[in-house]
């Protein structure tokens, strides 16, 4: 699907949503695991300014923070000092050379760094620069073999309505390419400057360049398949008068959300939890507890892929790492009430670092409300007990990120039974190419004349550093099992489930299997429940198919994550990234592969749970012009955590008992009002709102 492309035509080269910062003094961070302020962005470009490492020439692929180590946070209290720390990655953008960098704010001192050379292994390229985009489509319009290719196909009169998109190269092992800062540009066009470039590719033209000489250094340019002509455009002048027959949904909290904020620290009903925001991961979790006991350490979703499986030389190549090429959280959005979010919603701002180090601002860029989720436990009884019912809802933590045409929302839900889930929404515009009208092509579907949109898979990475009742936990996988029809089994109804630990890195890399109810369980070592079972939550798999590469691709290589759907490591402070930190030209085996391949104990010890999810995905003519949302995720349940269900006080609904029920004149057993007469059935214990 996506092209991720930015396109200084249609709009900024850099994340539109980005605004310069001026006069960045303010309040600190009150706690360690605070988002970087924009002072400290600044700051830490000014030591880096001072110590000769970051000149004219040198730009920032790269900046995070460089969060504690839990040692740092077990010895630290309120009020005592913080030494906030920035992990930066340097380019020079002449040479190519790298260097990374820690730097303490505090101490304003660069406290270390470490020289990469991107043309060795095991080091890939680092991320692509928003002016590189720019700079690239440049290079290719000045190209005389991209002049020369168009006029022969034709097209020489609409190189002014190019629009020539930045892709990763992915690795192929080119001999030209390996151990050079390479992008491929695949060439789309307008009809008008307003236009929408996506429903017009120039099939079979791909241009190769050289980011660090600035130099094209391959033109593929084959067939002559016709340009599409029909228009992609979505706006309502193309599409034409809103329909007028939706009538209003309004949702009031008229006594104001539940939540309570305080710089990072959310707390809501027995949840509390740390919000955090960085350029790499976008959207991040710390210390999530639930009646004040520890569930999750960390959490965040820091890596996807999106390979293709078309064998075209415009799309074989094509494998996004979305995190760890584009920067889902450099790319994220500004979100707007009314329009993302619904509600009484709490905003945080977010700050990353422009190209040159410089700090940038994206306001509301994580959206936090209240939604209500139907019904949370209900049960009707026979006599005076009669019927009762409370309704859910749950506490929404969320980013959206844009990744050219393709759109990702990630939605953090937290719910009153103890219970997490994580849906990944992707949306936007599928990345297409073109063909002879009414064609069949056995990797791409034809979803407008002459538009064929290639089959592709979204595939997410989910990072939980778990921590049920304490660090020190245990990974059992679990199935339900058949009994065979026996002396075990005489009426051939009974079934059980299995039990199978998961002790080291190896026996705890996993498929998921929905044909036995796979889950994992996650027991706390030392505490026990209300019966004596260890406490634990359960991690719960959507179904989701695994990389549909050939293991010996190179894709299978670079995202080694997406062939299994869980990975277990022990906890190393360094270990982030499932595709490594610099996925980017990388020719594969690094992150997870690395991570595991000591086969560390994980057995008691502080466990890290990788969970690849995501959308197997053959185009549609309904996902054209935009696609609608589709969902990936899944569910973190309490397992014997809590004795007993912990929403047992919720109260009713505060609609509860709006109107009476019983038709007038009514009774006997329908008296209370059934779905017949036009009630629900439940009479005055109604708390539906009807």
């Amino acid at each position: 699907m996506p092209a991720h492309t930015h396109d200084a035509a249609t709009q900024p080269h850099d994340n539109p949503d980005l605004i310069p910062v001026t006069g960045v003094r303010g309040a600190g961070p009150r706690h360690p695991l605070d988002p970087l302020t924009a002072a400290e962005i600044e700051a830490a470009r000014e030591v880096l300014v001072r110590a000769g490492l970051l000149g004219e020439t040198v730009r920032v692929p790269m900046l995070l923070p460089d969060e504690p180590a839990k040692a740092e946070l077990a010895t630290w209290t309120p009020g005592d000092p913080i030494d906030r720390r920035v992990d930066v990655t340097l380019m020079d953008a002449t040479t190519g050379a790298v260097t990374e960098a820690i730097v303490s704010v505090t101490r304003e001192v660069v406290v270390s760094t470490r020289e990469l050379d991107p043309a060795q292994a095991p080091y890939g390229q680092p991320q692509y620069l928003f002016e590189e985009y720019e700079r690239a489509a440049e290079i290719v319009k000045a190209s005389p073999e991209w002049q020369a290719a168009m006029k022969r196909r034709g097209l020489g009169d609409r190189v002014d309505l190019a629009f020539c998109s930045p892709l990763a190269p992915g690795f192929v092992g080119r001999e030209s390419e390996v151990g050079r800062r390479v992008i491929r540009s695949l060439t789309f066009l307008r009809d008008s400057e307003d236009d929408i470039p996506w429903a017009h590719p120039v099939e079979g033209l791909i241009v190769h360049v050289d980011l660090v000489s600035n130099t094209v250094i391959g033109i593929e340019d084959e067939g002559d398949v016709p340009v599409p002509s029909g228009s992609g455009k979505y706006t309502p002048d193309a599409v034409g008068p809103a329909r007028t027959s939706l009538k209003p949904i309004e949702i009031t909290q008229p006594e104001g959300p539940s939540f309570a904020v305080s710089g990072s620290l959310v707390e809501w009903e027995n949840w509390s939890m740390r919000v955090d925001f960085n350029a790499r991961e976008g959207l991040v979790l710390h210390d999530v507890r639930f009646d004040d006991r520890p569930v999750l350490t960390r959490a965040s979703v820091p890596e996807m892929v999106v390979p293709y499986g078309d064998t075209s030389n415009t799309r074989f190549w094509i494998s996004y790492f979305d995190a760890g090429e584009y920067l889902l959280g450099k790319n994220a959005n500004h979100l707007e009430l009314g329009c993302d979010c619904l509600g009484v919603i709490r905003y945080f701002d977010g700050y990353v670092a422009d190209d040159h180090g410089h700090p940038v601002k994206i306001p509301n860029v994580v959206c936090m409300h209240e939604e209500d989720y139907g019904i949370l436990w209900k049960h009707t009884e026979q006599g005076p007990v009669g019927s009762h019912v409370r309704r859910s809802r749950r506490l929404v933590v969320s980013y959206f990120s844009t990744i050219g045409n393709y759109d990702y929302g990630f939605y953090w839900y937290f719910y009153l039974d103890g219970s997490i889930q994580l849906e990944a929404k992707a949306t936007g515009i599928v990345f297409v190419g073109g063909g002879h009208p009414g064609s069949e092509n056995r990797h791409a579907s034809e979803i407008a004349p002459g538009v064929f949109a290639p089959v592709h898979q979204h595939l997410f990475s989910a990072r939980l550093d778990v921590a049920i009742d304490g660090e020190d936990n245990q990974l059992v996988e679990i199935d339900a099992a058949r009994i065979p029809m026996g002396d075990a089994n005489p009426f051939g109804n009974a079934f059980t489930w299995t039990e199978t630990p998961l002790r080291t890195e190896t026996e705890a890399q996993r498929v998921a299997d929905t044909s036995v109810a796979r889950v994992w369980e996650v027991r706390s070592s030392s505490k026990r429940n209300y019966v004596g079972k260890p406490t634990a939550y359960h991690l719960i798999p959507q179904p989701t198919a695994l990389l549909m590469a050939d293991p010996a691709s190179s894709v299978a290589a670079r995202a080694a994550f997406a062939t299994k759907h869980l990975w277990g490591t022990a906890y190393d402070h360094e270990e982030r990234w499932p595709a490594g930190r610099y996925p980017n030209a990388h020719q594969g085996g690094a992150g997870l592969p690395a991570y595991t391949a000591d086969d560390r104990s994980i057995d008691g010890e502080d466990l890290v749970l990788w969970h690849t999810f995501g959308l197997t995905h053959i185009p549609r003519p309904e996902d054209w012009p935009i696609m609608p949302v589709d969902y990936a995720g899944f569910w973190f349940k309490p397992y014997g955590f809590l004795d007993v269900n912990p929403a047992m006080n919720i109260p009713e609904s505060s609609q509860a008992h709006a109107g009476d029920h019983r038709p007038a004149g009514a009774t006997g057993p329908r008296a209370a009002g059934t779905i017949a007469d036009g009630g629900c059935g439940m009479g005055a214990e109604c708390s539906c709102g009807h």
